[in-house]
């Protein structure tokens, strides 16, 4: 799967601490749906209720849309409205682009900024939830607040490399790296399945072949 980020040691660190925070959303939400069905089995059923639920529920989906702003952005998922893009000339593509990123990195940072304000006033305010659990809020702000953290980083840092290859005028680099998935990568991002082109796939066996494989094994 190809990434927007440069071939370094830093984008391997990033990509390797997003594979560990969505494999921990995935679990994490595989083990909220089997609460949620206890929840409901036990509501239905045996007249008993698991407290809290609902709201802990409400804090996965903050917290695991948070971490999957970075995972996206590196495996170049995001949601691209490019259908004036490929009229444009190779250089107004790679300043697009360019701009593209730099606009997403300056939008990280905003959000990372907010949310940092949101968890300092919970902290001040020893805020806590009008919930049974009556949880502290700044424990599950905490942990948005890393996803939001971890989407500027790798933002930035993509910022930085899309605009250092834009200043040394590497234009194709620029547009194959940041600019919008091909229908063949968004097939293979999708599968994970590297697609063949013709010139790779094997040559058709010629017509002695047979001939002398019967010869040898006789």
């Amino acid at each position: 799967m190809k990434t927007l980020l440069p071939p370094h040691g830093v984008s391997r660190a990033l990509t390797r601490v997003c594979d560990w925070t969505v494999i921990a959303c995935g679990w994490w939400l595989i083990a909220l749906s089997v609460m949620t069905c206890v929840e409901m089995l036990g509501r239905k059923l045996f007249s008993f209720s698991l407290q809290g639920i609902d709201e802990i529920g409400s804090y996965t989906y903050g917290i695991v849309g948070a971490f999957g702003f970075a995972y996206t952005l590196i495996t170049r998922s995001h949601t691209r409205v490019d259908f004036l893009l490929s009229r444009f000339s190779v250089g107004t593509r790679a300043a697009l682009n360019m701009l593209a990123m730099v606009s997403l990195a300056a939008l990280a940072l905003l959000c990372l900024w907010r949310g940092f304000n949101v968890v300092v006033e919970s902290i001040e305010l020893r805020s806590t939830a009008a919930t049974p659990l009556a949880t502290p809020m700044w424990i599950p702000q905490a942990i948005w607040l890393g996803g939001y953290l971890m989407f500027a980083l790798v933002a930035t840092w993509a910022a930085l490399d899309a605009l250092r290859l834009f200043l040394k005028r590497r234009t194709g680099e620029l547009n194959e790296r940041f600019g919008p998935q091909t229908i063949e990568e968004e097939i293979e991002a999708e599968t994970e399945v590297q697609l063949k082109s013709p010139s790779s796939s094997p040559s058709p066996a010629s017509p002695t072949a047979p001939m002398a494989a019967t010869g040898a094994a006789s």
